[in-house]
C-alpha cells in the first residue's frame, strides 16, 4: 500500500508543475527512505582509490582532441545562491576580478576556447527557480553565445521536504518556498531529461558533456581532456585531484568490494565513528573535484532503461524546514550527488588533474584569495596562481563571513597577497588601500574595531 507522505508528496509535485520524470524519481528515493536506508558507506565495504591515471603523463593527439572536443558541450551547476556567505541570489553573479562575474569569465573561458578550437561548444546552465532570472539577465548582453537549436539553461527540479516524524510533506505557510528543496545536484540527470536538453543535444550532433560548478572557475573547457575521454570509450569519467591537509572535507571515490566499481563517498555518507577514515588524505589519496564528464549517447540509454531512476545512492540530510529557526520542524531532504552516477556505468573511470582545475568559492576566504594577486587571469578565462604555493586565508566568521560584512572590511579590494604564506585575522579589521601581506601575518582580536591604514606592509 502507497504511504500517505508519498501520495501526499506526489499530488503536490505534480500540482506545482513538477516534471513526472522527476515525480517518478523522487518516489523511488521516498521507498528507500520509508525502508530505513541512510545512505552511509562503511568503510569495511570500500578500498581506496590508489592508481589513478594521471592526465599529465598521457599524450593526445591533436586532431583527435579537436574532434572530440567540436562534439563537447558545456554544462555548468549554477543552482547555488551562496546562502552561507549571506547571498539570496545566484552566488555566480558576485564580482571575482575587475568587476567580472564568475558568469562572465566562464563565458570569456567559452568564447576563447570557440576561437582557439573552431568548436561550437554550447554553455548551457543547470539553474534553480531562485538563480534562472538573475542568471539569463547577466547572459543577455552575450548575443553570439547560444548555439543554435539550443537554450542557454534548463530548471533543476524541485521537491517538498519531508517531516522526520511522519514523513509527511512539510507545511510552513509563513514562506512556503521553504517547503520545498532541490533534489541535489544528482538531479542533473533527470532534469537533462525531462527538459528535453539531453535529446536535443544529441539532435544538435554532440555526443560528451564537461560539467562542473560554476563557482569553479579552474574547470576551463579542455581539448586534451575531451580527447583523452574520447579514446578511453568510458561512458563515464571524474576529474581528480592528490588530496591535502586542506582537502580533508572532500569527496572521495573508492572502489566497492562487492563488484569493483568505482563510488563516490561524501562526507553525509561516512559514519560520525569512521570519519577518520574519511579525512586522512593518506588513506584515501585522491578527492573528487566534481568536475565530470560523460557520454550522452550512453547517459541516454541509461535514462530510458532504467525510467529515468539511476539509481544514486542516497544522501539523507536531516535539517530544520526553516534553516534559520532551530524550533521549527526537522525535515529530512532527500539529495543524490552527481559524481554518483560513477557507480551506475560500467567501464567508468577517473583521471588525476592538476590543481589549477579546482577553484572553489565556498567562503569569503576562498574569494579574497582570488581577488587578490596571488592568482592572474590567462588569456583563456582561467584564474591561475601566480605563486608556488597559495598563501592561507582565514577570515574571523563573526565580521567576515557574509559579503556584506566582507566588502565593508575590503573597500578597497584585497590586499596583495603573492608574496604571503598565510593571513588570519581575528577580529574586527577593516583594510585600506595598498595593503601588502608578506609572510605569516595574524592581526588579533583586541575587542575593538580596527583599521589597516593605507599602504601598509604586514609582515611576519
Amino acid at each position: 500500500m502507497t504511504a500517505p507522505g508519498l501520495i501526499a508528496a506526489q499530488a503536490k509535485m505534480a500540482a506545482a508543475g513538477v516534471d513526472q520524470t522527476a515525480i517518478d524519481v523522487f518516489s523511488h528515493y521516498f521507498g528507500e527512505l520509508e525502508a530505513g536506508a541512510t545512505g552511509l558507506i562503511r568503510e569495511d565495504t570500500i578500498e581506496p582509490l590508489l592508481d589513478p591515471p594521471f592526465l599529465e603523463g598521457i599524450e593526445i593527439d591533436d586532431d583527435a582532441a579537436r574532434d572530440a572536443f567540436a562534439k563537447t558541450a558545456i554544462i555548468r551547476l549554477n543552482g547555488g545562491l551562496g546562502t552561507s556567505m549571506g547571498m539570496d541570489r545566484a552566488k555566480s553573479l558576485l564580482p571575482v576580478r575587475d568587476g567580472r562575474s564568475f558568469l562572465d569569465l566562464i563565458v570569456e573561458q567559452v568564447r576563447q576556447a570557440r576561437e582557439a578550437t573552431g568548436a561550437r561548444l554550447p554553455l548551457v546552465l543547470m539553474n534553480s527557480f531562485r538563480t534562472q532570472d538573475d542568471s539569463l539577465e547577466a547572459l543577455a548582453p552575450y548575443a553570439d553565445l547560444a548555439v543554435d537549436g539550443l537554450p542557454l539553461d534548463f530548471l533543476q527540479n524541485a521537491e517538498p521536504k519531508l517531516l522526520v516524524d511522519g514523513l509527511m510533506p512539510a507545511e510552513w505557510p509563513a514562506d512556503p518556498t521553504l517547503e520545498w528543496c532541490p533534489p541535489g545536484h544528482g538531479d542533473i540527470y533527470t532534469a537533462l531529461l525531462g527538459s528535453g536538453i539531453l535529446e536535443r543535444l544529441l539532435d544538435e550532433g554532440f555526443r560528451y558533456a564537461s560539467t562542473g560548478n560554476s563557482d569553479n572557475l579552474g574547470a576551463v573547457p579542455s581539448p586534451t581532456i575531451a580527447g583523452w575521454f574520447a579514446a578511453s570509450g568510458a561512458p563515464y569519467a571524474a576529474e581528480l585531484c592528490r588530496r591535502t591537509a586542506a582537502d580533508r572535507k572532500g569527496g572521495h571515490l573508492a572502489i566497492r568490494r562487492s563488484d569493483g566499481r568505482l563510488i563516490l563517498r561524501d562526507t553525509a555518507q561516512t559514519a560520525p565513528e569512521e570519519m577518520h577514515y574519511f579525512t586522512d588524505e593518506h588513506h584515501h589519496p585522491y578527492f573528487h573535484t566534481n568536475n565530470l564528464w560523460f557520454d550522452l549517447e550512453k547517459l541516454f540509454a541509461a535514462l530510458k532503461e532504467r525510467g529515468a531512476v539511476l539509481g544514486l545512492p542516497l544522501i539523507r540530510n536531516v535539517k530544520n524546514v526553516d534553516p534559520t529557526d532551530s524550533t521549527s520542524p526537522e525535515v529530512f531532504q532527500i539529495e543524490t550527488a552527481m559524481g554518483a552516477a560513477i557507480e551506475v556505468f560500467e567501464g567508468a573511470t577517473s583521471i588525476v588533474v592538476g590543481r589549477d582545475r579546482f577553484l572553489p568559492v565556498k567562503t569569503t576566504n576562498d574569494l579574497l584569495l582570488l581577488r587578490s594577486d596571488a592568482y592572474t587571469l590567462d588569456t583563456d578565462g582561467a584564474l591561475r596562481l601566480a605563486v608556488e604555493a597559495a598563501p592561507l586565508v582565514d577570515l574571523d566568521p563573526k565580521h567576515f563571513k557574509t559579503m556584506s560584512t566582507f566588502e565593508a572590511r575590503f573597500p578597497h579590494g584585497a590586499p596583495s597577497l603573492r608574496d604571503a604564506t598565510s593571513l588570519t585575522v581575528r577580529g574586527d579589521w577593516t583594510f585600506g588601500a595598498g595593503v601588502v601581506v608578506r609572510g605569516v601575518v595574524t592581526l588579533e582580536d583586541t575587542g575593538k574595531a580596527e583599521v589597516v591604514p593605507d599602504g601598509t606592509v604586514l609582515e611576519g
